[in-house]
């Protein structure tokens, strides 16, 4: 039997990346997986890309699981209720929330002080990255507490270690993935007396949608970016943060892990699963000890 076999997942921000990936590791690893996104194959978020939830909840059940997709704009209180009730008419119970939810990668200007960062973009970017978490965890909860080691994933960049000594190249970026990680803390206290876990976790170098076609490359070729950036050679699939989370969720001593913050590397060292191409990259020490150290590209010891 598979390890998330009968349990509820919600991953909040599931279109495309972090929350794709994780998606369908949780399905591959039995779980039904209601997956949420503005994009739909009849309407277009703000993004403007092709990715849709749709695609993701027929991924998450090719892998093993059930994928369930509904739209919904987190930032609409009445939409997350709506879909709270739904899974809980459906299903009976919620087990895992992962918050994923993030939208700011078109309103970011990076490397501009806050005196010339437009405020609408960097005020628009703060109310999807934290504002959509909080509705979520607001309505979702609830239901959440009921089922013992309950988990909470709430979806950043960046540990707090690393955040703490590091500027984020843009007030809000910076503001938005820090306030995550407290954010997780929080919850930590909060879901402590219900046998719940809450965590914040990050990926390495994502190979986001996004990141590959920055880099005019595939999932399938991503090692030729590398001539323009050696250093892409640290990088991760989406699926490696899912099957870090899938872990979290099938580990009977999750709370052992209650207000910490993780990376997927981390976490890939303690229960031993590897990327899609068999390796095991450790991105958050490499961007410190190689990269920042001006060293030249080697992930030896790293992957």
């Amino acid at each position: 039997m598979k390890p998330l076999h009968g349990k509820i997942a919600l991953v909040a921000g599931a279109t495309r990346g972090a929350g794709r990936g994780i998606a369908i590791e949780l399905g591959a690893a039995g779980a039904t997986v209601y997956v949420t996104g503005r994009t739909t194959r009849t309407q277009l978020s703000e993004y403007n890309r092709p990715e849709t939830i749709e695609e993701t909840a027929e991924l998450v059940t090719k892998a093993g699981g059930l994928g369930i997709a509904v739209q919904v704009d987190h930032l609409v209180p009445e939409q997350v209720q709506a879909l709270v009730n739904r899974i809980e008419e459906e299903q009976g119970r919620l087990d895992i929330l992962v918050n994923d939810i993030w939208g700011g990668e078109y309103l970011v200007e990076w490397n501009v002080p806050v005196w010339e960062h437009s405020l609408e973009k960097g005020f628009r970017l703060l109310r999807l990255a934290i504002d959509t978490h909080l509705i979520t965890n607001h309505y979702a909860l609830p239901l959440l507490i009921k089922s013992k080691n309950g988990l909470i994933v709430e979806m950043t960049d960046g540990t707090a270690e690393y955040n703490q000594e590091h500027y984020r190249l843009s007030i809000y970026y910076d503001m938005a993935k820090t306030s995550i990680i407290r954010m997780a803390w929080a919850l930590a206290q909060e879901v402590k007396p219900y046998e719940c876990a809450a965590v914040s976790l990050t990926p390495g170098w994502l190979r986001s949608e996004i990141m590959l076609e920055h880099f005019k490359v595939t999932e399938e070729n991503w090692q030729h970016a590398a001539s323009e950036e050696p250093h892409f050679l640290i990088s991760e699939s989406p699926r490696y943060v899912g099957r870090a989370v899938a872990a979290l969720a099938g580990d009977p001593d999750v709370t052992r892990w209650n207000g910490q913050s993780l990376s997927s590397g981390q976490l890939a060292q303690v229960y031993g699963f590897t990327d899609v191409d068999g390796s095991r990259p450790n991105c958050m020490p490499y961007l410190v000890e190689v990269m920042e150290a001006g060293k030249p590209a080697d992930v030896s010891g790293y992957r």
